[in-house]
């Protein structure tokens, strides 16, 4: 007999059938009902069991979390919440889930209590339902780039380089911890390591998709990044994944049309596929939100946020435009806001950013032309001396999403950056080559997934949208 999953089950008019499905119990009440599910969907499927043709010792393995192997018949539910059910005829144990001992029970569970148990909490539908848009998210990301004529390239994990001169990064060595091999002057001396030099887990695959870009035309990447800030916020991981296109021919006015098409395409996307998990994640935040004071709460559902992205223009406003706002704002003139905007230069702080989408414009909004002090050595010098062509994009309830730049593409001008900053231009020799070989105007942006899973999702804390979080004081699982 085929196998089905529980979604298609539930999907399907072919009732009077004998079927199959396997899965984990989520409740058995009443030694009568099973709610199973396979992960294939929300939705559980009910399982009726007609209790007296079962053996008493098959019975009271139908606990929570216990993996079953199940025969019967589709028929039309009796039951509310459901078109079909599931007459069993015969029930196979696969594996015991001890009620006793397993600790996902049917019951609420804090989400610091889960991620405890980050192995099992994708067995609740909160997490389930996370997993799958996510999933859904991925796909749509790489189906965005393929009909978009980007070329998919992975970028090294292990770097010698620092693009985005944080100085944040994870050490790679296999030099002895205890008793490193030193140089003339006493320090750790890299040239015995592995890779005759010092390296470090990557930051960001941009530089390295430059070079590509540079060939191809067009890139993207999209794999994991690491970063070794110790913050142990909300909205920080060690270990994320980045997506990151480049565009050879590319200036800054283009890169902000891919970078707003693109973000309404993957959001599209999960609002066509994912309508269950997404109406499921809804009502999980119109009960969270519940709890917090009216001031604190989302002003739009989820679904209707996730509106807001897809059917609003991106609004464009220069970094001096949004300054001179936030500047003669209420919050600001009455000190509301946690960090005042006193001056141009100013590095803007989420509640800057929410205050432009939600209250002043009510549209996503795009930043451009940052002063050159607040952001990266690699972003094109303007005319003026003072700004770049940076632009970050922000969003409602999260503030900046994503990050880009065009990048300065002339030898002179970026070499001249570099010596600025105190950069080690042999470390980026090759780098440099770009400018030198068929320079040409070029631009990128960076989106931190875990960011727009969190947007996607209405999860507050960013280690809920991430498979085993790795964070400060914690790499377990």
């Amino acid at each position: 007999m085929e196998l089905k999953s529980i979604k298609e089950l539930l999907s399907s008019d072919q009732l009077l059938q004998e079927v199959g499905v396997k899965g984990w119990i989520r409740t058995f009440r009443s030694n009568r009902f099973i709610a199973l599910n396979d992960g294939s969907t929300i939705h559980n499927i009910q399982c009726v069991v007609d209790y007296e043709n079962f053996p008493e010792n098959v019975l009271k393995q139908l606990n929570t979390g216990a993996a079953v192997s199940i025969v019967g018949t589709l028929v039309e539910s009796q039951g509310r919440g459901q078109s079909v059910e599931i007459q069993v005829k015969e029930i196979e144990i696969l594996g015991i889930a001890n009620p006793e001992e397993f600790p996902i029970q049917p019951k609420k569970h804090s989400l610091e209590f889960l991620r405890e148990k980050a192995h099992l909490r994708i067995r609740t539908n909160t997490f389930g339902a996370i997993m799958r848009v996510r999933s859904a998210l991925s796909f749509a990301v790489h189906n965005y780039f393929r009909e978009h004529g980007f070329n998919y390239v992975n970028t090294p994990i292990i770097t010698g380089s620092d693009a985005e001169g944080a100085g944040e990064m994870f050490r790679v060595t296999t030099l002895d911890a205890k008793n490193p091999p030193l140089n003339d002057q006493k320090e750790v001396d890299y040239k015995e390591d592995f890779f005759g030099k010092e390296t470090n887990l990557t930051v960001s695959g941009q530089l390295e998709g430059e070079a590509y870009a540079m060939a191809l035309g067009k890139i993207y990447t999209f794999g994991p990044t690491f970063r070794a800030e110790n913050s142990n916020t909300s909205r920080h991981l060690a270990e994320f994944w980045m997506i990151e296109p480049e565009v050879a021919f590319l200036d800054l006015d283009g890169n902000m049309d891919l970078a707003e098409d693109f973000i309404k395409n993957v959001l599209s996307y999960v609002l066509e596929h994912c309508s269950d998990d997404l109406n499921f994640l809804e009502g999980r935040l119109l009960e969270e939100e519940k709890s917090k004071p009216q001031a604190e709460r989302s002003e739009m559902k989820l679904i209707e946020k996730l509106r807001f992205v897809t059917e609003n223009n991106f609004k464009r406003v220069s970094y001096t435009e949004a300054i001179d706002i936030l500047k003669n704002s209420k919050p600001n003139k009455k000190k509301k806001f946690n960090y005042i905007i006193e001056e141009w230069g100013a590095d803007l702080q989420s509640e800057h950013e929410r205050y432009l989408v939600e209250k002043h414009f009510k549209a996503p909004v795009i930043l451009f032309d940052y002063p050159a002090d607040i952001k990266a050595f690699y972003m094109r010098q303007n005319e003026d001396g003072k700004t770049v062509r940076a632009m970050d994009i922000l969003f409602p309830g999260i503030g900046e999403i994503v990050g880009g730049s065009q990048r300065e593409e002339r030898y002179e001008v970026l070499k001249d950056k570099v010596k600025a900053m105190g950069i080690d231009e042999k470390e980026l020799w090759w780098y440099m080559d770009l400018r030198k070989f068929g320079t040409a105007t070029h631009s990128g942006f960076g989106l931190g997934f875990e960011r727009l899973v969190l947007f996607t999702t209405g999860m507050s804390n960013i280690r809920d949208v991430i498979p085993f979080p790795r964070t400060p004081q914690n790499a377990e699982f």
